[in-house]
């Protein structure tokens, strides 16, 4: 990916990332997230839902952020900042699992679109 482009800076974001399947794939993951958290308990809304969002989006405005920085250098950091996201993701859906939170259906299809998120970010981290 030619990330220092000639390109307009607000053209190559806007058709840029958007274009990239673990892009894609963690803005899924954040909706997913999001639609699952809608579940939890009301007294958990400055919680453990506020904290498990914020890890899911995260991972997808990173990729977004660093998409939008000048070189392949600082798209790295980001992408190293959303995998720790990614991270404490995991954990959230594993501790929500463990308070009856999620059910183990919405825990399984989390845990697989995160684990596939990861794939693809790790791949994506490592070409940079």
């Amino acid at each position: 990916m030619d990330h220092q482009s000639t390109r307009a800076p607000e053209k190559a974001i806007e058709n840029g990332y958007k274009k990239l399947i673990v892009w894609q794939k963690a803005d899924e993951l954040a909706h997913q997230v999001y639609v699952a958290t809608k579940e939890l308990p009301r007294e958990e809304m400055y919680g453990i839902t506020s904290q498990i969002r914020r890890a899911a989006l995260s991972v997808a405005v990173n990729i977004v952020e660093g998409y939008g920085r000048q070189g392949k250098k600082e798209l790295k950091q980001f992408v190293n900042i959303a995998l720790g996201s990614l991270a404490e993701t995991e954990y959230l859906l594993d501790f929500s699992l463990k308070l009856t939170y999620l059910n183990e259906e919405n825990h399984r299809k989390l845990k697989n679109l995160r684990k596939e998120v990861g794939n693809l970010l790790w791949r994506f981290y490592k070409s940079l």
